[in-house]
């Protein structure tokens, strides 16, 4: 009898004159916040500086969502760029912001902690104390144990 879900939920939680809330912006938000958490406990168990995490959130921040929103015009509208490379990069640079892609944040979010653990060259405590890696790979280490 029941054979399928309806799915019917409004993507607005509130809104104030023309600013409203979204549930996936909301949700976005709170994995920030969460995840800053998780992060700060680690970074304290393995030893490494606390002032590091506001450093990294910064980063995770922009790469999901700059990668997000790449990510939803180069999976999602590339024909409008063989059709109009110009109108591709205004509407993707310009507001009304809409559309972003996960798959895109995933990339951003690989590359933000390659960059983050890239600009730490010395990382000499926590995990990696006592290894003598040389420097490209305390980077590949350091993003995997992120």
């Amino acid at each position: 009898m029941f054979n399928y879900i309806v799915w019917n939920v409004n993507p607005e939680i509130f809104h104030i004159g023309s600013f409203s809330v979204r549930w996936y912006g909301l949700l976005f938000a709170l994995g920030f916040l969460v995840g800053q958490r998780i992060i700060l406990h680690i970074f304290r168990k393995e030893g490494l500086p606390d002032d590091w995490v506001d450093t990294l959130t910064l980063y995770m921040v922009l790469a999901t969502v700059v990668g997000a929103r790449v990510g939803h015009y180069v999976f999602y509208e590339y024909p409008m760029f063989f059709a109009n490379p110009w109108k591709w990069f205004k509407e993707m640079l310009l507001p009304p912001y809409a559309g972003l892609a996960s798959h895109g944040a995933m990339v951003g979010i690989i590359t933000g902690l390659y960059l983050f653990a890239r600009s730490k060259k010395s990382i000499s405590s926590g995990f990696l104390t006592g290894l003598s890696l040389p420097w490209p790979w305390q980077v590949v280490s350091f993003v995997w144990a992120t």
